[in-house]
């Protein structure tokens, strides 16, 4: 197969029709070898009655359907796994993305880049609600992981097929996979594609994502620089709270033998040891569970999904 395109599904049904309609006047056109994978996410608007529509008339189509919703990080990593192209494209399914922008994305992964991710720089969205905090958020992302790209959360991107069947996501991973694969070693583009005003469905994002972005860059960056050192991560953080308990034992005990003040009685003491102790359990927790999750997910190769129903394409002529 050239090429495979990965489109996550979550409540599209008036979007579905017209979009294929235009992916397969591209695709097409580009006179390879294609598939294109809807992955379903616990639709409950007939998008999935009109998925299974669209690949009982096209042969090239593949649905996957999940039993609820997982989320889209778990429906780009279901759809990824089962593209068998050279090169893999992945867009949203809102009809925002355009699929004209497809052909550069795929001439510029022939001139040697392992992932090209899309920038929107033009976006039609809200200013308030989605541009102004996706601006704040991917320039956070760049300062943090070093990866210079300016549309994290661009969701039209290519890749070389290797490259995405060797992704590894879970959690909100899927909006941080420049950086995962630039950690990895790929060779990471960009390009200026179009980006549309959505004209029929809701959208399902909102300022309530910036909190997990943030917490997920955490883990990112983590795993990315000290899974393999934690020590680097936990020493230091034992090291200043240690020198610095021991800073207050010293001050106390020299107050206690030269002024004799006494030591018990004092609610600030008890209040500020409570504090660090507990603010260390928990950093140190959370880390090490992200740790966990990820040999977890690695080792076992435990999917973070369930599949209902997985229907092939068709064989043409079938």
């Amino acid at each position: 197969m050239d090429l495979s395109v990965v489109l996550p599904v979550f409540n599209e049904a008036a979007n579905l029709e017209p979009l294929h309609a235009e992916l397969t006047e591209v695709l097409a056109a580009l006179g390879r070898s294609y598939e294109v994978i809807y992955v379903d996410d616990g639709s409950v608007d007939g998008s999935r009655d009109l998925l299974r529509r669209l690949r009982d008339r096209d042969p090239h189509v593949h649905v996957v359907m999940f039993r609820r919703n997982f989320g889209q990080t778990a429906a780009v990593a279901a759809g990824l796994t089962r593209s068998t192209g050279d090169i893999v494209v992945t867009l949203d399914s809102d009809r925002q993305n355009d699929p004209r922008d497809i052909p550069a994305l795929i001439a510029k992964i022939e001139d040697g880049f392992d992932v090209v991710s899309g920038w929107r720089k033009d976006r039609k969205d809200d200013l308030l609600s989605r541009r102004l905090p996706s601006l704040m958020a991917n320039a956070l992302i760049r300062a943090i992981t070093r990866v210079r790209v300016h549309d994290y959360g661009c969701m039209l991107k290519a890749y070389r097929g290797e490259v995405a069947r060797g992704l590894r996501l879970y959690g909100e991973m899927h909006r941080f996979i420049p950086a995962i694969a630039s950690d990895l070693g790929a060779n990471v583009g960009e390009l200026v594609v179009n980006h549309r005003p959505r004209v029929a469905g809701a959208s399902n994002y909102g300022i309530s994502r910036v909190v997990r972005v943030v917490l997920d860059l955490l883990t990112v960056k983590f795993l990315s620089v000290y899974s393999t050192r934690p020590i680097h991560v936990f020493g230091v953080i034992g090291v200043v709270l240690g020198g610095l308990g021991c800073s207050v034992l010293a001050v106390l005990g020299a107050q206690k033998v030269l002024f004799g003040v006494q030591l018990s009685g004092r609610p600030i003491l008890l209040l500020a040891s409570l504090l660090v102790v507990t603010g260390v359990q928990l950093v140190t927790m959370g880390l090490l569970g992200e740790m966990l999750a990820r040999t977890y997910h690695e080792s076992q190769g435990k999917p973070i999904y369930v599949v209902a129903e997985d229907l092939p394409a068709r064989q043409v002529g079938e």
